[in-house]
């Protein structure tokens, strides 16, 4: 078998797409920042990425998440038509220590190596899971988003309705009002909530290495999960002064992600607890990844809903034995099914179960998808 060509098809979706404004937040004595989404002129839209073989067989990943350019996918023909898809670990060779003679960045061929994985399964006839070696039938969720305001009221009210509308009782903060604010409202999330629900703490980097610590201490007390990204991920000295003060983990690298290599060497100095990683990335960096941080007794958690409307991620997390969540979205099935995914994974009794399809066992109607269709490449 031989890869011929790679294609991008590019489906029109509701809306618009989104621009975002770097704005200030917290406190006015010291920097920092956030964003906020602003509407875009251009319509909101999905790509799909397709690896064509000379045998028919078809491997498909979305690749909107980073936007698969037409010069990228240039540079990615280059180096693999004619190239057998089975041979993924060559074929990762060559692409991941060849990045930097095509002026690419680490992760640059993420997407087109989760192609690889579908084909796999597809020739296999098994889904990715399987291939793996499958460690669990569904992962739980924690849910993610409707911050709002960031008040107590808010918090109740997205709380009860991933609870009533998936029974998702898992959730995790982004909030700016500052780590004083942060320590009274999670206090008094707990005493509603009860002992029982987990939680999990991001504030996106806007602490300070004393606050984080002292905010730790507290989420330490109140039995969180994890404190996630509480500053810039490149602070490694900050971070390692952070690791040896909690006992509550600490989640770094998720702006550092897109470089296994990177995200090794952070585990390894103690400047994270738990390892970030996408699989936008690249499948095959997730599974070394994966494989590596167990050997330290470490957990890789995956960020946002991954490839195919969460097929990717739900299919890895059910083959990865040290993780431990899903990160849920409201809306993502909606926006997966009208890209053209019929059968998105959602979130039932607050589990999200992989496809039994061969390969990321994503159902997509390309009837469907070619009348939405906006441009090809």
């Amino acid at each position: 078998m031989r890869i011929t060509d790679l294609k991008v098809t590019v489906v029109e979706l509701s809306g618009t797409g989104r621009r975002l404004e770097i704005i200030p937040t917290g406190s006015p004595r010291r920097l920092r920042y956030t964003h906020r989404a602003l509407p875009a002129t251009t319509p909101n839209r999905e790509l799909f990425l397709r690896v064509l073989t000379d045998e028919g067989v078809e491997g498909v990943c979305t690749c909107s998440s980073p936007e698969l350019t037409p010069a990228t996918l240039d540079v990615l023909r280059t180096q693999v038509v004619g190239a057998d898809p089975l041979r993924r670990e060559e074929i990762y060779q060559r692409l991941h220590r060849g990045t930097r003679w095509v002026y690419q960045t680490p992760g640059w061929f993420g997407n087109f190596d989760n192609c690889l994985w579908d084909i796999a399964g597809k020739v296999a006839g098994l889904p990715v899971c399987r291939l793996l070696g499958q460690v669990r039938d569904r992962i739980p969720a924690y849910y993610t988003g409707g911050d709002g305001d960031g008040s107590i009221d808010t918090y109740r009210s997205v709380i009860e309705h991933a609870r009533e509308a998936w029974g998702i009782t898992a959730y995790k903060f982004h909030n700016y009002r500052g780590a004083r604010e942060h320590v009274k409202l999670f206090r008094e999330v707990r005493r509603e909530v009860g002992d029982d629900y987990v939680l999990i703490n991001d504030p996106v980097c806007s602490y300070s290495l004393r606050e984080a610590i002292e905010v730790g201490k507290v989420m330490e007390e109140l039995d969180f999960l994890w404190l996630e990204e509480p500053f810039y991920e490149q602070e490694l000295r900050q971070y390692q002064e952070l690791c040896a003060a909690l006992t509550i983990p600490v989640m770094a690298t998720e702006m550092l992600m897109y470089d296994v290599n990177i995200c090794a060497q952070w585990l390894l100095a103690g400047a994270t607890d738990r390892v970030r990683a996408n699989a936008r990335n690249g499948t095959t960096s997730a599974v070394k990844l994966a494989h590596f941080a167990e050997l330290y007794g470490a957990n890789v958690e995956l960020n946002a809903i991954g490839g195919l409307g969460g097929h990717v991620h739900v299919q890895l997390q059910c083959a990865i034995p040290n993780t431990e969540y899903y990160e849920y979205f409201a809306g993502r099935a909606e926006h997966a099914r009208e890209s053209g995914i019929v059968n998105p994974p959602d979130a039932v009794e607050g589990y999200l179960a992989p496809s039994t399809l061969p390969g990321w066992g994503a159902e997509i109607d390309w009837d469907y998808v070619k009348k939405r269709t906006i441009a090809e490449f």
